[in-house]
Parts: structure tokens; sequence; C-alpha cells
């Protein structure tokens, strides 16, 4: 199926799209903070999780379906495929480069999928705090 959009409009679309405060980790942030469990977004650690519960040696990555090959529900493009199954691929062998990295480094690494937040959010925050010790 072809783009319904001008490159112009593709382009204005995607420059929207952002890599750090999502709206799936926007939800997150409120609603651990809300229930006063201790964590920092963002944190400055090789490989860029997402998330890390303070006190622990836990990170979380909150990861977009589409981006990063969900196994549950990606759905291949269905065009300029030459542009996004190398992208995508790239994205995926570069998730698993990050978990090992932070796994040598001693870090529990856990990841959530997009669809999962936009489900059930409360589901998801009761499954960040079984992570902890």
């Amino acid at each position: 199926m072809p783009d319904n959009l001008t490159k112009k409009q593709r382009s204005k679309c995607m420059s929207n799209i952002r890599s750090k405060w999502t709206d799936q980790e926007k939800k997150i942030h409120s609603y651990l903070k809300a229930n006063k469990i201790k964590h920092k977004m963002h944190p400055k650690l090789s490989g860029s999780p997402d998330l890390l519960l303070k006190e622990t040696n836990i990170v979380v990555f909150l990861h977009g379906c589409f981006w990063h090959r969900c196994p549950k529900c990606y759905m291949e493009p269905k065009s300029n495929k030459e542009y996004w199954l190398p992208k995508i691929e790239r994205n995926v062998k570069r998730d698993r480069k990050n978990v090992q990295l932070l796994k040598k480094q001693g870090f529990v690494v856990r990841k959530i999928w997009e669809h999962e937040v936009k489900k059930d959010l409360k589901k998801v925050v009761n499954k960040i705090i079984r992570f902890l010790p």
C-alpha cells in the first residue's frame, strides 16, 4: 500500500517522533512517582535504558512495537521496505548489544512493550514493581 502522505508531510510526521519522553514514558513516570517508587528516567548508562529503578541494579527498556520489532504485534511496513527493514534490523541488533553490555556491567535488564502500556498501564506498573527485589 502506498504512503498516503506527501514526502513533506511524512518528513514532518517522522520529525515529531521522539526518542525520549514518549507518551508511554510520561505515563509510567507519573504512575511510579505517584506510587512513590524511586526511579530515574533516562539514566546516563551504557545502552541508554529508559528507566532505572533506584537502589537496585534493574534497568527497563520501554520499546515501541514498530521500532523494536515486537514479537507479538509488529507489522512489516508496506512501503519503502528497502529503507525500513534494514533500519528496524539495526535497531534490534543494537538492542541485543545494549542488553549484553548492561548485563556485563551487572544490571538486570527488563523490556516492556508499547502495546502493554497502551492496553493496561496499571498492569505494567505492577510488572515493574514485581521486578523490585
